[in-house]
């Protein structure tokens, strides 16, 4: 009768010695860094810095004169803001790439029951930075332009400086995609047994306040884009429990299959 080999000894024989991870984690980063240097060089060839300026500038371009445009101040701004953007733009479009590598890296060491989660959990991380980055640059900007621009006087010309503009909306791209990825805390702590799911829920008014903390101190001054963070990190923190309760009823299943 053959027998499967239990949860106890399913990693024996996967050790390896402190200067082989070290060898591995090279190679994977430098995996991660060709990935991105053969996006940007895509990038390059099309469309181009020049477009990729103009796209995320059409949230901004929409609530200025149609003769405005945005403005260079430092002398090596028309030069290193085009190539800030496409850098940020590779490593975005090479984020699948790069998880790949870093769940590539640690994956021998997980059990067989945790890589079957932990897989799903990399690709819906992957999934809600890209939400959080298309609902910034659709949704918030747009509001959020609109909104500033009926503060400014008639004798002013808002004409942003294209350096200070794309650090904002960088800004906002990063905490808009961490944001989103309150379920997978959530999922994670539950999964785990760090936190249980009741205090989770009883921690839900306390989150509340937390996310418009957050918001107040991540995102510019102005009423739209705190809202358009903090709602969103409510309603996916809901979310979070709802997912977290359908893991918890399905774990002791799992571990009856594996004992079996």
């Amino acid at each position: 009768m053959a027998h499967t080999p239990s949860s106890e000894n399913e990693l024996a024989g996967t050790e390896q010695p402190f200067v082989q991870h070290l060898i591995e984690l090279r190679n994977r980063i430098i995996y991660c860094i060709v990935g991105v240097f053969v996006v940007i060089v895509g990038l390059a060839l099309w469309p181009g810095p020049s477009v990729l300026i103009d796209i995320i500038a059409m949230p901004i371009r929409a609530h200025m004169p149609p003769d405005a445009k945005l403005i260079a101040v430092g002398v090596l701004s028309p030069f290193l803001v085009p190539l800030k953007v496409m850098f940020m733009t590779a490593v975005l479009v090479a984020l699948p790439w790069l998880i790949y590598q870093a769940w590539a890296f640690v994956a021998p060491g997980l059990y067989s029951h945790e890589k079957r989660f932990a897989l799903p959990m990399i690709l819906l991380g992957s999934l809600l930075a890209y939400v959080g980055i298309a609902f910034v640059q659709l949704f918030v900007l747009d509001k959020m332009f609109e909104f500033i621009q009926k503060f400014a006087p008639q004798s002013v010309a808002a004409t942003p400086d294209v350096a200070s503009y794309v650090g904002v909306i960088l800004s906002l791209y990063i905490a808009f995609a961490l944001a989103f990825q309150v379920p997978i805390v959530v999922m994670l702590l539950v999964r785990f047994g760090l936190v249980t799911l009741d205090k989770l829920r009883s921690f839900r008014g306390y989150f509340v306040v937390l996310a418009f903390v957050i918001a107040a101190v991540v995102t510019p001054p102005d009423v739209i884009s705190q809202l358009s963070l903090a709602i969103p990190m409510c309603l996916l923190y809901e979310l979070g429990l709802f997912a977290s309760r359908w893991f918890s009823k399905k774990e002791p299943e799992s571990q009856e299959g594996e004992q079996a």
